[in-house]
């Protein structure tokens, strides 16, 4: 399994790294007792209930039941082989493999080639278009414009921002100089095929260049901006390819992890420019969607760093509109959201230059206010409150919004502005809006109804019977004692467990002790070659149990296993004898309860 990578080198980046540093790069842990608890990244979820131990080195998720070790976390979550996540904890651990780091692409085929071809591709050119920019005349022009509009050459170093030639050609020359097929990069979305014969021109043209990169901090994409105020449109971007969807893609994550992580809060932004220029202010934990809505990939990448964002969008009606609907699904995943405003319909890039970054930071992002009072100023929108009607069905909005909220005191807080606000009693007011907590809850009941009977069935399910409990039991003794694991095989003698998964394990584990391995789970799932056997051993693991044993309870463990395998006998039994008896066998009925009096007497 671990091809021609020593063995000896995997235990040592084993034993170099902590599964809990590396998954804390991708989803937001809490310590709770002697584990960490997080949102599992592999499904979604609102309650945390994806484990990592760092005593066992191993993982796992309650929910949906992922579960192992270090290795097979960045195999699952970053869609790899083994060998290429080795040789990224290798990376991270600061030990050296003499291994190529392309042997995974090679054996993978075309497609991976194909792949790579791309993104060699992509990071070719972003190097060539900031070189233009920052190193040449016909650069010159561009870097004046940044240079006027506050950017920094810091800035344009960071994002790596560059300039596309006026050249109709340049991109497919340099292309066809270094080798790149022109099909595949047309496929790219970095040049495009004319339709009238087969050649190629270039998709970007006199365009200062963004480049858009992935959570992993490689280039993907680009968006061009016009440096003629007359050229339409004023930002270009690259067409959705295999390696750029807009639905997943969150600007700058790659270098904002880390400060997101660090103050336990993201800001979100309605465009790369604006994080850009956020960036500029010493606002460094920005993020982006690219040109479209916030979508259940973005809040799903979110939440393995933080719970806690501010929407910073435009204040104009889009922008106003675009930030409700980000709300409102954030709201829903149980984060805890804030709204910065921008006044007189400026972006953060006007406003900045207009006033100061200093003022950003404090005017606009250190004066963001709650959603629910965001809520209070948009559900005002188109609304005249002098009208009796109106203003009548704007409480009654507002009510039902306050309703929704868990907090006692934030719900009196906003009773009481309205109270003020409309001249309206506070017992008024909080007897509407328990009668809109009731409707609410009622109806929330209701359609939780459906979606909750999965959760019900799963919950059932963890009610095991004694056997099966008996059996995990054993096994998790097992795996932390090579004499517990003889032990258990000579009183089963030749009698198997239940579970065929149970029984699997046990013949693998005392395999990798007669191998002379010493209990190690996080090893012994690398020794395991089926992931679902990796997924059980890591939930057994994960229950709690006391670390000392006596002979008596692991003897009490065999006879639940082995009454199991009685009780299953006595009932064929018990169905041997009805069909002896249907058939008037008389003499056979009274063999087989005989038979089953004795079975019954050896439980």
């Amino acid at each position: 399994m671990t091809g021609i990578i020593p063995e000896e080198k995997i235990n040592e980046i084993r034993g170099s790294i902590d599964i809990v540093d590396v998954i804390g790069e991708y989803v937001h842990l809490k310590k709770q007792g002697r584990n960490y608890f997080g949102l599992c990244p592999f499904h979604g979820e609102n309650t945390p209930s994806f484990s990592v131990s760092s005593d066992k080195q191993i993982f796992h998720c309650f929910g949906c039941g992922a579960g192992g070790n270090v290795f097979t976390f960045i195999m699952d979550i970053d869609g790899i082989g083994f060998q290429e996540a080795v040789i990224k904890l290798a990376q991270k651990a600061n030990i050296e493999l003499s291994i190529d780091p392309k042997i995974d692409q090679r054996s993978e085929g075309n497609h991976t080639s194909d792949h790579q071809k791309m993104l060699e591709a992509h990071a070719l050119l972003q190097k060539f278009y900031h070189h233009l920019l920052v190193n040449t005349k016909e650069g010159q022009e561009a870097f004046e414009y940044l240079i006027q509009r506050g950017f920094t050459r810091e800035s344009m170093e960071k994002f790596q921002i560059g300039y596309a030639l006026p050249s109709w050609d340049f991109t497919v020359k340099l292309f066809q100089k270094r080798g790149f097929p022109l099909p595949l990069m047309e496929k790219a979305g970095l040049i495009i095929k004319k339709e009238s014969d087969d050649t190629y021109f270039d998709r970007f043209r006199n365009r200062i260049m963004f480049p858009i990169m992935n959570s992993k901090g490689q280039t993907i994409a680009f968006s061009g901006r016009v440096l003629d105020k007359e050229e339409q449109p004023k930002y270009l971007n690259s067409p959705e390819t295999e390696l750029f969807n807009k639905s997943s893609v969150l600007y700058n994550l790659h270098q904002a992890r880390s400060f997101i992580k660090k103050q336990q809060q993201a800001i979100l932004f309605e465009g790369f420019a604006d994080c850009i220029s956020a960036d500029r202010a010493s606002i460094y934990n920005g993020i982006a969607t690219m040109g479209t809505a916030l979508t259940e990939q973005h809040v799903q990448q979110i939440r393995r760093l933080t719970d806690n964002i501010i929407i910073c969008y435009d204040s104009d009606s889009a922008g106003t509109e675009a930030a409700y609907k980000a709300g409102q699904m954030l709201v829903e995943h149980h984060f805890n959201i804030r709204i910065a405003r921008m006044p007189d319909g400026l972006d953060p890039d006007d406003y900045i230059q207009k006033n100061s970054a200093e003022k950003f930071r404090q005017d606009v992002i250190g004066a963001s206010m709650t959603f629910m009072a965001f809520k209070m100023q948009y559900h005002r929108i188109g609304k005249k409150l002098q009208n009796e009607g109106e203003k009548l069905k704007y409480i009654e909005i507002i009510i039902n919004e306050i309703s929704k909220l868990e907090n006692a005191v934030e719900r009196d807080h906003y009773l009481r502005q309205l109270a003020e606000e409309f001249s309206i009693s506070m017992d008024a007011l909080k007897q509407q809006q328990l009668q809109a907590f009731y409707a609410n809850k009622k109806k929330n009941s209701f359609m939780g109804q459906s979606t909750n009977h999965k959760v019900l069935v799963k919950q059932e399910k963890k009610i095991l019977p004694a056997h099966q409990t008996a059996e995990r039991r054993l096994l998790s003794h097992m795996l932390r004692d090579v004499e517990i694991a003889y032990k258990v095989r000579d009183l089963l003698a030749n009698h198997t467990f239940n579970i065929d998964e149970h029984q699997a394990i046990l013949t693998y584990l005392l395999g990798f002790y007669e191998e002379g391995n010493e209990p190690d789970t996080s090893s012994f799932l690398l020794y395991l070659p089926d992931q679902q056997l990796r997924r059980v051993v890591a939930d057994i693991e994960m229950m709690p149990l006391n670390s000392e044993v006596s002979n008596q309870e692991i003897e009490d463990y065999i006879i639940q296993v082995l009454k199991h395998q009685k009780m299953l006998k006595i009932n064929e039994k018990v169905k041997e004898q009805k069909k002896a008896e249907l058939e008037n066998d008389l003499q056979k009925a009274l063999s087989i309860a005989n038979e089953i009096i004795q079975l019954r007497k050896s439980l």
